[in-house]
């Protein structure tokens, strides 16, 4: 029986004209052992070699298909997989530019990574700007292990909106239930002095001061880093070891004024004939 020449197709994948009729294999040809797509296709290639730039070495599974039911089944599950290939680069891609920081703590890398893992399962990141999650990611791991950091300094080394960080820090901790200590004015002030170059005693009295300031209840509601730069300053006006408030501000990011005001709230319970710091 011949087959009408309009039911006759080529199946490129085994190399053969087959009659859509009756099944049979009408002719064969050597199969092409190059890559059946363009060249500025790679990832599509036929059979390309195992390599290590793929995550799952190049061995992911090519979904074909022969009939019109197999190839309804085949559209569907190749979308599945683009998205499975597409969450996998975005996991991929985060791992990799948490590792490329290159002054934080190994131990604070992988508490960033593991965030964002969570949140990438639990499918947080789906709907979001993965390289915002990411920062506000890395900057709940910076806060659990004391690294004085603030969200403006995240924000802009992963060049994001500081609202859009912050949004999506609040929605990590509350989704992963995360406990997250407040900010630390000891971290800031110990951050802040190693730019201004002071000395251990003028760090300690700043230390001191941050203290007596919150015992006294001068601190509550303040933002941490304003405490820690004026704290710095009511320090170096003590021990002589004397900073103006413009190069506080420049190490600090914190505003002159602001630190003039937080300086005016802690000299009421701080200075005295013993600790004279007037402005």
């Amino acid at each position: 029986m011949e087959c009408d020449p309009e039911k006759i197709i080529f199946d490129q994948e085994r190399g053969e004209y087959i009659c859509t009729e009756t099944g049979e294999v009408i002719e064969e040809r050597v199969v092409d052992q190059g890559p059946e797509w363009r060249a500025f296709e790679p990832e599509r290639a036929r059979a390309e070699a195992l390599t290590e730039f793929y995550h799952d070495r190049g061995i992911s599974t090519v979904i074909s298909w022969r009939n019109a039911e197999e190839r309804i089944k085949a559209m569907k599950l190749s979308k599945v997989q683009k998205a499975k290939s597409s969450a996998e680069r975005t996991l991929i891609n985060a791992i990799k530019e948490i590792e490329r920081i290159g002054d934080l703590p190994k131990a604070v890398k992988e508490e960033a990574i593991m965030i964002f893992r969570k949140a990438h399962e639990k499918k947080i990141v789906q709907g979001r700007s993965a390289e915002s999650v990411l920062a506000a990611a890395v900057y709940i791991a910076c806060r659990r292990h004391r690294i004085a950091v603030s969200i403006d300094e995240i924000s802009e080394y992963f060049s994001r909106d500081k609202t859009d960080v912050a949004k999506n820090y609040r929605v990590l901790i509350q989704r992963l239930k995360i406990k997250v200590p407040p900010e630390g004015v000891k971290e800031y002030i110990m951050k802040f002095a190693e730019q201004l170059k002071l000395s251990m005693k003028t760090i300690a009295k700043a230390i001191e001061i941050a203290e007596r300031a919150k015992e006294a209840g001068v601190t509550s509601g303040k933002d941490a880093k304003s405490i820690a730069a004026a704290a710095i300053y009511v320090a170096c006006l003590i021990t002589g070891e004397k900073r103006t408030q413009k190069e506080i501000s420049e190490a600090s990011g914190v505003s002159d004024v602001t630190i003039r005001n937080r300086y005016k709230e802690i000299k009421k319970v701080v200075c005295n004939d013993e600790n004279p710091c007037y402005y």
